[in-house]
């Protein structure tokens, strides 16, 4: 008997400092970042899931959907925005800002709404939540927010499922042009007009053996990518981004902070990868960050590393230096006009290669 309630307590135990751990981790995961706005844990979500305006996303395409949605959540897998452009031979392209906000309308997201989106760990963690959230960034939607390691975080919180999405009813998704942050948007031809110009930074996010050229992507049509990356880009490879590969959860801000150390809050960054999508995460990291100015090359290496197109590349690794200031100064963090250009300054060396 003393054996049973001894065993018993011990339980107990265990559980409140699960409890405990949980309710730190969801403070952390609030509070810790500067763009904490973005980001919100399975506490929080419990506690708003009612709030009117609150709509919550299941980004998952069929591929990865258990058939666990959280209670009230539609399905809008993050696949809808984004087409093949076999013409040009580059796969997994935007679908442009019009066809996005139809796409949004549809699914009955207004302009208004808060939005959580939420993927799954078995499916990098954030890491195709953060594609809808760039759009949305794009866009310049006031309240969109990540659910921090998704429906299994959800679960482990203890949160209901169901098995059924739910639906809304259509309506008109309109984002007035002089919010909508089309800078956030990079191009093949905008990074190749400014390679060398000191201000922009460039962060290839794919596995070093990819940024070496020592695993080549493959094409659209089923072909070798060039080797190597964009001539003058850093690699931080976006799994460094987890504190656990098995959890998926995000690594603390200190720990962010050395990951990144040499970029400069103050200049614009542009990240990229091979099809957008794990460029995508960094960016949203990045934004987490406190990091205003920041660029997706959405097209990315299907693109750059096209034979056809003829865009320079290179081998050389570069390396980040020197320290990330923080807390990041407000001050550093204003994006520029609408419309501003970079200075342009003539191309440096180490570009081995144009393609063709």
């Amino acid at each position: 008997m003393v054996g049973q309630r001894a065993l018993r307590y011990v339980v107990i135990a265990a559980v409140l400092a699960a409890a405990v751990g949980w309710t730190l981790a969801s403070a952390r995961t609030t509070r810790e970042y500067p763009g904490g706005r973005f980001l919100v844990s399975a506490t929080w979500l419990k506690a708003h899931l009612g709030d009117p305006g609150l709509v919550v996303v299941d980004v998952r395409t069929d591929k990865y959907f258990d058939g666990r949605v959280i209670p009230g959540a539609i399905r809008m897998p993050w696949k809808v925005f984004r087409y093949n452009d076999r013409a040009r031979g580059v796969g997994g392209v935007f679908v442009g800002v019009e066809r996005a906000q139809q796409i949004l309308g549809q699914h009955g997201i207004s302009r208004e709404d808060t939005i959580v989106l939420y993927d799954s760990v078995k499916r990098d963690g954030g890491a195709t939540a953060s594609y809808v959230f760039w759009i949305l960034d794009l866009l310049g939607h006031r309240n969109v927010k990540i659910l921090h390691r998704g429906v299994d975080a959800w679960v482990e919180a203890g949160g209901d499922v169901a098995s059924e999405p739910a639906r809304r009813e259509p309506v008109a998704y309109r984002a007035p042009s002089d919010e909508i942050h089309l800078r956030r948007w990079a191009t093949g031809a905008f990074i190749r007009a400014r390679l060398g110009d000191p201000v922009y930074q460039i962060l290839d996010v794919r596995s070093r053996e990819e940024y070496l050229g020592e695993k080549l992507n493959k094409a659209l049509r089923g072909g070798a990518l060039k080797p190597g990356h964009i001539p003058t880009a850093y690699n931080v490879n976006y799994k460094l981004n987890w504190a656990s590969q098995e959890t998926k959860a995000l690594k603390p801000m200190k720990e962010l902070l050395e990951l990144y150390r040499g970029l400069d809050p103050a200049r614009p960054v542009i990240v990229y990868c091979h099809s957008g999508r794990r460029g995508s995460f960094a960016y949203f990291v990045l934004r987490l960050m406190g990091f205003q100015d920041v660029m997706l090359y959405e097209a990315s290496w299907y693109e750059w590393g096209n034979p056809e197109l003829y865009f320079p590349v290179e081998l050389e690794e570069r390396k980040l230096t020197g320290a990330l200031p923080y807390p990041v100064r407000k001050a550093a963090l204003k994006l520029p006009a609408k419309g501003a250009a970079g200075r342009k300054a003539p191309a440096k060396g180490g570009y081995v290669s144009c393609g063709g």
